[in-house]
């Protein structure tokens, strides 16, 4: 198995920020213009938005179907299929955050909840992250959505899950990615690794 790029070598491609700008503070955003060194010495522009982080859970029942919901986004102009995610509050860790977002937007506790991964959506322009879980052990409560939040959930099936991704009837990054994940998982082809989230470069 081909390893990793010595990150010895990553001086060679670092850009150093020599200045930064806020542009536009909104309620969690921020869009930053900083002006940046190049590796060759001359200078650039990188605008971006700085986000808090987020996380998804994967709510898996005992016979191996999952709860999904469907959200208006407004960006995209549609209703999305999605898992259950939201972003980190001020000082929330990833943990706190995944049981938080869970029972707040599906009414649904865990038993257990299973750290996968970490990924990073939108590398060009954002510092968003999202830690991804699988919650298992589900317990059925009442959802206390925030308000101005509306969205409905529903139940279905890993290959039901593929094929929409498959024919681009689910293209949010996040859910496609849980989803392979949790197909690697149960076919036993992939295991988690045990770093916790705070270990994740």
């Amino acid at each position: 198995m081909a390893q990793l790029p010595d990150h010895d070598h990553d001086a060679s491609l670092t850009e150093a920020r020599i200045a930064s700008q806020t542009i536009h503070e909104g309620s969690f955003l921020l869009v930053k213009r900083d002006t940046v060194r190049l590796p060759d010495g001359k200078t650039a522009t990188r605008e971006y938005i700085e986000h808090p982080g987020a996380v998804m859970v994967i709510p898996m029942f005992d016979d191996g179907r999952v709860l999904l919901e469907r959200q208006y986004r407004y960006p995209i102009g549609r209703v999305m299929i999605e898992y259950p995610a939201g972003k980190l509050d001020p000082e929330e860790g990833s943990l706190a955050c995944a049981k938080r977002e869970l029972q707040e937007e599906t009414g649904y506790t865990a038993r257990d909840f299973l750290f996968l991964t970490r990924i990073h959506p939108i590398i060009s322009y954002s510092t968003e992250f999202i830690d991804l879980y699988l919650a298992r052990g589900l317990t059925a409560g009442e959802a206390t959505l925030d308000e101005g939040e509306f969205l409905d959930t529903f139940v279905t099936d890993v290959p039901q899950m593929l094929e929409w991704v498959r024919t681009g009837a689910i293209s949010d990054v996040k859910t496609i990615i849980g989803t392979m994940w949790l197909d690697k998982l149960l076919s036993g082809a992939w295991q988690p690794d045990e770093a916790l989230p705070s270990a994740v470069p």
